[in-house]
């Protein structure tokens, strides 16, 4: 098998010795235009002539880079998937699956996969002052430096009155020092939770770089014009959708589903103003407890936690993994 815009075979880790690949692919090579690295299934070898110098022997499951290469080089070796573009040189890659190891496990044996994460560590000098700051670093990472898919994607669980858990993926749309903002339909499960019992968990599960954030905290509805202001920006067919989507409900077909969106589309035609909905708004997160999760190796994992002070100040504690 080959690949084409990134080089998985050199997924790397910095070693004092140069650049180590980690969790090299049996059956990959490199596409990279002038590459020619092929993987030998007798032997596990992976030859390459590309101009980074890449050589590697995979007998152990690492192989190397050549430390003659340049950091350029290894970074043009490594470029997201599907971007298309070059790192830029000197650049930080923080993708933590450039930097773990994943033992040939059985596919279908969810006891048999692991990976061992190694990333830095994360310490209590190295935080911000507040979780927000905090989670602008994380968020920035995430999103500029590490180009993971909806990094502004978190799984938001909630209770209801009896304390029955539900959690769904929705995508933060604002944060700032007052909590984590997002939009729904004021109908749907979620909304009802948070009626009847406003605490709610925030995940931010961002696999790739061994990290997740997690905000626990109360959360309350924005006000009208607030969601007015968001609602105008949102593209015109995602503004009918709002209409046509009694969320949550029961539907006899997905054909009613499209029949109601096709009358919308039909009464609000395209640079046609869309009112609000009524029964739509966001809801906004103010944080109690923020938790910082990074990987580590062993499972000894670095877990720092924000807890809300009743002034209006934060501590931060260490917790075991």
């Amino acid at each position: 098998m080959w690949w084409d815009d990134t080089c998985r075979s050199a997924e790397m880790a910095r070693t004092p010795a140069g650049y180590t690949v980690t969790d090299p692919d049996s059956e990959a090579g490199c596409r990279l235009p002038g590459c020619r690295a092929a993987a030998d299934s007798r032997s596990g070898a992976y030859p390459c002539d590309a101009p980074c110098g890449w050589r590697s022997s995979n007998r152990d499951g690492n192989s190397t880079i050549s430390p003659s290469a340049t950091l350029g080089e290894v970074l043009r070796h490594s470029v997201p998937r599907g971007t298309g573009n070059t790192v830029p040189y000197g650049a930080r890659r923080i993708r933590q699956d450039d930097r773990v190891t994943d033992r040939d496990a059985a596919p279908l044996d969810p006891a048999a996969m692991r990976k061992q994460y190694r990333a830095e560590g994360l310490a209590e000098n190295d935080l911000a002052a507040t979780p927000v700051q905090q989670f602008a670093r994380w968020f920035k990472q995430a999103a500029a430096e590490a180009h993971l898919f909806e990094p502004n994607a978190m799984i938001v669980s909630t209770a209801d009155a009896e304390g029955r858990p539900s959690a769904r993926t929705v995508l933060l749309k604002q944060f700032d020092e007052q909590g984590f903002v997002f939009y729904t339909n004021y109908d749907s499960r979620k909304a009802r939770d948070l009626a009847d019992n406003p605490y709610v968990s925030l995940l931010f599960p961002w696999h790739p770089m061994a990290r997740q954030v997690i905000v626990t905290g109360v959360a309350r509805r924005t006000g009208r014009d607030e969601t007015a202001a968001y609602f105008r920006t949102r593209p015109h067919g995602s503004q009918l959708g709002a209409w046509a989507s009694a969320q949550s409900s029961v539907i006899a077909t997905r054909a009613d589903l499209d029949a109601s969106y096709a009358e919308l589309a039909a009464r609000y035609p395209e640079g046609e103003q869309v009112p609000v909905p009524p029964h739509w708004g966001g809801f906004r997160v103010a944080p109690q407890l923020v938790e910082f999760w990074q990987g580590r190796e062993n499972r000894l994992h670095d877990r720092l936690r924000y807890v809300a002070e009743q002034d209006g100040s934060w501590r931060v504690e260490r917790l075991s993994p």
